[in-house]
């Protein structure tokens, strides 16, 4: 899986449940919705990083995190509650079809019993992978956010609502409650039937975006495209409704004026009501209650969405952890021998394969075991079990059950596709069963941290994190007896660690040393390099179990042959299981185990094995054989070439760095000219333009015409003629036609609104990933642009301007439209937008580093899991959430000060109205209908102002957001040279490097300097040579992923700096050392890039084929099949293999053992070999009948 941490629980979490704790007031600015950010971003660490491992397996979508919307400010209580933590791993069958957006809802036991002959439930062993329950959207689940405030968030959100409460949010009497009960009545039944439906469209628009959130972390430019288009058209579904959500609010409390007047003059006339002081006393309230009313538009609309996103957070909050406690030392020891009895086993994801068939062997107490055999044959398997990554009891499936939301349309479309398909057999899931023990003791009853604390780990594909050299290697400390020792005790041991996986080699020369910054996933590192840390690290704690999972798989021939070294010494006395394909690695191991298909098929040591030519070791043995030539019988001439073995261990390693070209740095703009710019942009939307502000205009006017309508109301008291019924009956009508306008006006609001915001965020949403595609790879290396970061701003930023651009700003303008410009509330108003514009780029720059921080410990749980990290893991977030709550917190303080002053003027001011206004009454200067228009103007004013600041905190963020869109504009843009002539280009390309000179960045250390190469049309060329001496290099600068400092690199005689990048690209076909298979079938994988009106047999004719390590991890005899299928497909081509695995290259033209910047060698196997220089010293390494 990729990124395993869905975005509705981070992104739509976070955000959602955040805005829904935003009263406009000065305490509930200050404080409960940064409480609340803390109280969920807390929540959701432990689950995050704990989930059981089958929980990950029975996800089948791959998906995003993100978790930078809304950031608090202020400090978290600590967390009360510590859950047990324990990583999960699997790899999932992604399926790409716009039906199953990613999703999460809840989480759920499937647990099925048997029944034995004596009645009793006997434990079933056949897992069932089928749960099709969901997990219904529900208040409840929102309101579950208060459970987890602690007292003093209480007593805070307590204070906050009394301060809402003063300032008339609550019916200032009892008497209008009769009278307002069937408004009150109507707008529940109206929402009851809205907010469902609202909240169902709205969570399949956030699936759509949720999934091109996923893709965009894997750059997939058409398919992303898909879905934002498929985004759009579910957000544009909603705006019907969400005008018609807004509607009866506004349709209510116009038509309860009208009611109230009515209805009280009603009771004057008929005697019921004595004092008319009384109807003016409740038209008062009405208007005040009117106001308070209105400020839930917003509100309402939040929660409708936390309402949703509250059900898939606590999804993985609920979701059900194993029990990691058990035996310990002295009950159990870690160098007793381990067994598997009868082990069978298939993946969760794929149940009706068996990958281990009844599998029995014994691991020796400080023996060497090897493990070889065919890809597929079960090797890494025994290691996921052996760390309990996976379980064989499980009668317990942790399972997210299915989204209530469903594509009706695409679930149609997929059941009409398995009525194609041929109909197979169903086959029985397997029947896990056997038992691991461990000194006689199952290993599913012993701690689950102790034992991995007990064991280190060296993967295929180590992960390093992005820290310095020196913490990743710490990080081997935690769960040991050092993991609190004193810092010159961790930083010996770290140091002794290094030297014995022959990491501090190239350590020492690095400028910064043991406290050089690695880069995101260890970028800075080669693989090699990487993998000797990884070493270092899984050696540092003395662990009494070592396992290595083709731990040299990446190292060169040199280092690998040292890293052996240090690995046979380590291994001395420890409990060693080696996974290898390399067999050279692996000749001095005790017992050498070779499986097929799940089962042992030989046993023996490799003498003992070799002796059986028709055995399955011979053959793997011989798919690796060099052809050495003649024999010598001279061991000592492998001391005649030290000279050049000082120059290779000189190697620097290869260090990603930032573009040297001149860069155009983005100032950042205020927020007209940001986000006003991309407003204006969208010129196309006038037709929706024009609808939103009919709406605007209309909304606006009846807050005009209430003033006015109002003031006639209070004065028809002074009629005494029999004209007062008649008279109440019109103004009475007249309010509520005003109702009905007010509920045309605002559905149009709340329709058009989302119809704009729906199409400029998707569109800006496909710019903004096209810019991120468009940047050359060195911004990629740069750290601040890891892989989490920038998906969390695909799928974030344009979301802010979404947010804005809806109903929000259609309350914004409509505001605007009858806001009385007072002097005080202005210029209140302009600096707290300014402070929040400010505070907005402090979160983000906070909220970035914690975003990174949480994609990458997901992204290694493995690793996580192995070293024991997840309580380091889950505290180190905590930290970087409180320092950013307390920095936060501090620059709040002065815009909540201006925002309460500004706030409390509105009393002010209607105090200094009636005073002033009283004084010209009792002149006879302004008659009462006169004064009341002009008051309720003014109230009206003021409160339409105080609204206004309460969207400061959305227009910084959209502000912010803008300006993030707008600045990766400035890119430089892949350059419109001159195209490849395809003609020229048959039968290969001729390839010259003359006098290069190149130097990443971030080093001062070159790594050619002088450079040349010249690989003939047509060729298969090799490089070879240590780890850190270019190789890679010279793949990207061929890539042109870097620019050269000095020299040219030729193509058919053609500077490929002069020529058009995307057409040069497309010349040439690259498998990385790494290879990434994207979302989707093998099929979709394969055709990706691929025009679809090319024919597919031909799915691309590269006249380039550049190959670095692309047979790393494939075991002897698939990468002898591979290796013929790539020496087949070199023909009419040139070829570029990168190689430490030299059987591999044996066979190239030509053959360049690079080192020190330079090419120390070059030649066919033969003539090198012949010559009995470096590369015949690194052939003697690898000669396996040596």
């Amino acid at each position: 899986m990729k990124e395993i941490v869905t975005q509705s629980h981070f992104k739509e979490g976070l955000k959602y449940l955040t805005s829904a704790f935003k009263p406009d007031l000065a305490f509930a600015r200050l404080i409960p919705s940064h409480f609340f950010h803390i109280r969920i971003a807390q929540l959701s660490r432990p689950p995050l990083i704990g989930q059981p491992d089958l929980f990950w397996m029975s996800h089948e979508k791959d998906v995003t995190i993100t978790s930078q919307d809304q950031q608090p400010n202020s400090k978290p209580e600590p967390t009360q509650e510590k859950r047990p933590i324990s990583s999960a791993t699997a790899s999932s069958s992604d399926k790409d079809v716009p039906a199953k957006s990613p999703e999460v809802s809840s989480a759920e036991q499937v647990v099925e019993k048997k029944t034995g002959e004596d009645g009793k439930d006997v434990k079933n062993d056949e897992t069932d992978y089928s749960s099709k329950a969901t997990r219904k959207t529900e208040f409840k689940h929102f309101l579950r956010i208060f459970l987890h405030t602690t007292t003093s968030d209480r007593i805070l959100l307590g204070l906050a609502a009394i301060a809402q409460a003063g300032t008339g949010t609550t019916l200032p009497l009892m008497n209008i409650v009769f009278v307002t009960s069937s408004s009150i009545l109507f707008l529940a039944a109206v929402y009851g039937i809205i907010v469902p439906i609202i909240i169902k469209k709205t969570k399949a628009t956030e699936q759509a975006d949720e999934k091109a959130a996923s893709i965009a972390g894997e750059a997939l430019g058409s398919k992303y495209a898909g879905w934002i288009e498929e985004s759009r058209k579910r957000g544009l579904k909603i705006g019907p409704y969400q005008g018609v959500q807004f509607a009866p609010l506004f349709f209510g409390i116009f038509s309860t004026m009208a009611l109230c007047f009515w209805f009280g003059f009603k009771l004057y006339t008929s005697g019921k009501i004595d004092d008319i002081s009384t109807i003016v006393i409740v038209l008062n309230s009405v208007m005040m209650t009117s106001f308070a009313i209105s400020q839930t538009a917003a509100p309402i609309l939040a929660v409708t969405k936390s309402t949703a996103a509250a059900t898939d957070f606590y999804a993985v909050i609920d979701a059900p952890k194993p029990n990691t406690s058990g035996l310990k030392e002295p009950e159990i020891s870690a160098r007793n021998d381990i067994e598997l009895e009868n082990v069978t086993f298939a993946y969760p994801s794929r149940p009706h394969i068996k990958v281990v068939d009844d599998l029995s062997m014994q691991f020796e107490a400080g023996k060497i075991t090897a493990i070889v055999g065919a890809s597929g044959s079960g090797k890494s398997t025994i290691v996921g079990l052996l760390e309990r990554w996976y379980e064989l009891d499980n009668s317990t499936l942790y399972k997210l059950p299915d989204s209530v939301v469903v594509d009706e349309k695409e679930k149609k479309r997929k059941e009409e596709e398995e009525k194609l398909k041929p109909k197979e057999p169903e086959q029985p899931a397997v029947k896990l069963g056997g038992k691991i023990l461990v000194g006689g003791k199952n290993l599913n009853s012993i701690d689950l941290k102790w034992w991995r604390s007990q064991i280190g780990l060296v993967q295929q594909e180590p992960f390093i994190f992005n820290d310095t050299i020196r913490k990743n290697v710490e990080f081997g400390l935690i769960g040991s007896e050092w993991e609190d020792a004193d810092v010159e005790t961790k930083n010996r041991l770290v140091e002794e660690a290094c030297k014995e996986a022959f990491a501090d080699e190239y350590i020492s020369r690095l400028p910064l040393g043991y406290e050089t910054q690695v880069g995101d996933s260890g970028i800075k590192l080669s693989g090699g390099q990487r993998q000797r840390l990884a070493i270092a690290r899984s050696i540092i704690k003395r662990p009494k179990i070592l396992i290595l999972d083709e731990a040299t798989s990446a190292i060169d021939v040199r280092g690998e042959k040292l890293v052996q070294q240090a690995l046979d010494r380590v291994a001395q006395g420890r409990t060693t299981i080696t996974i290898a394909h390399r067999l050279s690695t692996i000749k001095k191991a005790d017992k050498i185990v070779v499986l097929r298909k799940g089962k042992v098929i030989e046993t023996g040591t490799h003498d003992s094995l070799l002796s059986d030519e028709n055995g399955a070791y011979w053959a793997l043995v011989n798919a690796q054989k060099l052809t050495m030539g003649d024999r010598f019988e001279s061991e000592n001439e492998l001391t005649d070439h030290k000279d050049e073995e000082l120059v290779l261990s000189k190697e620097m390693s290869r260090a990603s760095g930032i573009e040297t070209v001149e860069k155009v740095e983005w100032k950042n703009k205020g927020f007209f000219k940001s986000f006003g710019v991309l407003v204006v942009e969208q010129k196309q939307r006038w037709r929706w333009y024009l609808v939103l502000s009919a709406g605007c205009a209309g909304a606006a006017s009846a807050n005009s015409l209430q003033a006015w309508f109002f003031s006639k109301l209070l004065t028809v008291v002074t009629i005494v003629d029999g004209t007062l019924q008649a008279t109440v009956n019109h103004w009475s009508l007249l309010f509520f036609i005003l109702g009905i306008g007010s509920g045309i006006s605002y559905f149009l609001l709340g329709y058009s609104s989302n119809q704009i915001s729906v199409h400029i965020a998707s569109t800006y949403r496909q710019e903004y990933f096209e810019s991120i595609l468009d940047k050359p790879v060195t911004f990629f290396d740069d750290e601040a642009n890891s892989s989490g970061s920038l998906t969390s701003r695909v799928s974030n930023d344009p979301t802010q301007l979404q947010q804005l651009l809806g109903i929000n700003m259609a309350m914004v303008l409509t505001l605007l439209a009858v806001f009385v410009i007072m002097p005080i509330t202005l210029t209140c108003a302009y600096f707290r937008l300014k402070f929040e514009i400010q505070f907005e780029s402090l979160n983000q720059a906070v909220f970035a580093e914690s975003s990174k921080f949480a994609a990458e410990s997901i992204n290694a749980f493995r690793t996580v899991s192995s070293l024991t990290l997840e309580d380091m893991i889950a505290k180190r977030y905590e930290m970087l959430l409180r320092q950013h709550v307390g920095a936060a917190f501090k620059k709040s303080r002065f815009t909540t000060m201006v925002f309460a002053f500004s706030d409390s003027t509105n009393l002010l001011l209607m105090a200094l109205i009636f005073w002033y206004g009283g004084g010209l009454l009792a002149k006879y200067e302004y008659n009462p209908v006169q004064f009341f228009v002009i008051y309720i103007a003014v109230v009206n004013g003021s409160e339409s102002s105080g609204s206004l600041l309460s969207f400061g905190p959305n227009m910084a963020q959209a502000a912010q957001a803008a300006n993030r869109i707008l600045s990766f504009r400035i890119r430089a843009d892949n350059k419109k040279g001159a195209g490849f002539d395809v003609k020229s280009a048959e039968g290969g390309v001729k390839i010259e490097l003359k006098d290069v000179w190149f130097r990443y960045p971030t080093r001062d250390v070159g790594i050619f300097q002088g450079l040349n190469l010249t690989i003939q049309k047509g060729q298969f060329a090799a490089l070879v040579g240590p780890s850190g001496c270019g190789k890679t290099s010279i793949v990207s600068l061929l890539e042109q992923f870097y620019p050269i400092q000095r020299g040219k690199i030729l193509c058919n005689g053609l500077d490929i700096a002069s020529l058009d990048t995307r057409a040069y690209r497309k010349m040439i076909s690259l498998v990385a050392q790494e290879p990434t298979l994207f979302q989707g079938t093998i099929k979709e994988n394969i055709l990706l890039g691929v025009p679809e009106d090319t024919t597919r047999a031909l799915i691309r004719d590269p006249k380039i084929l550049l190959l670095d390590e692309a047979t790393s991890s494939l075991d002897s005899e698939s990468e002898k099949l591979v290796q013929a299928a790539f020496e087949r497909a070199g023909v009419g081509r040139t070829m570029v293999v990168v190689a430490h695995r030299l059987a591999t290259v044996q066979r190239a033209d030509v053959i360049f053992v690079l080192g020190e910047g330079r090419v120390l060698e070059q030649g066919s196997h033969k003539e090198l070999v012949g010559r009995r220089g470096v590369y015949w010293e690194m052939c003697q390494s690898q000669a396996l009948d040596r």
